[in-house]
């Protein structure tokens, strides 16, 4: 199986996870130009993916999604409360119904020899999921937009093979920043965003000697920086009560725009 971040930040998302038959995109929050021009880098036209899943309808998840609809017919995954609102957004424009698909979280769905999980994540939008995708004994998640974690959280991401992980704001970056009141308590709350330090404390508690590769993603541009990002985590990791170091790991930091390396699982 092969993993790529196409792009991760607070200002778009779009994730590929595939094997040499079948083709999933995590997200389609750029535009469906720079989607196809990742997967080209991959080795694939946009017309191969065979399923979109979608983690929630905000823009950044979702911008791209009803171009490559209309261009590719591409079957689109998300929960109900998600499917229903991605309806609403007029900007995405017209494509048919008959591709939406409404799952539910902890029920697992099969595209093509990749199983499907959705699983329930706390966030500040209708129904919001994170998803682990296996293939044969290989297992990847895509986890982002949690406002927090908890032992649920924990049991969907054991025994992994490889981890995209929100890691999205400095606290100290946030409070003195530019962003208003209102703003920097929904980041910090409890259905907003992972901050560096939860993010290296959650990765300390689905480590494994499994574990090969952590992507680190969905940043934000105002409030986080990928070294601060990078060195944060790894601090949490080695000082972690586990008898794992950030080196045992390929670790990177999944770029706003570029793309991350093509990781082989």
């Amino acid at each position: 199986m092969r993993f790529v971040s196409i792009a991760s930040g607070s200002s778009g998302n779009c994730i590929y996870a595939g094997t040499e038959s079948t083709h999933i995109l995590v997200d389609a929050g750029i535009s469906a130009k720079r989607i196809e021009q990742g997967l080209f880098e991959v080795g694939l036209k946009a017309g191969e993916v065979n399923a979109i899943c979608i983690t929630h309808e905000h823009t950044d998840h979702v911008r791209g999604l009803g171009v490559l609809a209309r261009k590719y017919a591409i079957p689109i995954y998300g929960t109900k409360g998600t499917l229903q609102e991605i309806q609403k957004i007029k900007g995405l424009g017209e494509y048919p119904e008959e591709l939406l698909h409404p799952v539910l979280p902890d029920v697992k769905f099969t595209v093509g020899d990749m199983d499907v999980l959705p699983f329930h994540i706390d966030h500040d939008a209708a129904d919001p999921v994170a998803y682990r995708i296996q293939s044969g004994n290989k297992s990847i998640a895509v986890a982002t937009d949690l406002g927090h974690y908890n032992q649920y959280t924990i049991d969907h991401l054991l025994d992994l093979d490889a981890v995209l992980l929100e890691s999205n704001h400095d606290l100290r970056m946030l409070e003195t920043g530019p962003y208003p009141y209102y703003l920097k308590r929904r980041i910090m709350g409890d259905f907003g965003h992972l901050s560096n330090e939860n993010a290296g404390r959650l990765l300390n508690c689905i480590l494994s000697g499994k574990m090969r590769h952590i992507l680190l993603g969905h940043l934000s541009q105002e409030n986080n920086m990928p070294e601060l990002a990078y060195e944060t985590v790894r601090l949490e990791v080695d000082m972690g009560d586990t008898p794992y170091q950030a080196s045992d790991f390929y670790m990177a930091v999944a770029r706003r725009d570029r793309m991350s390396d093509i990781l082989t699982v």
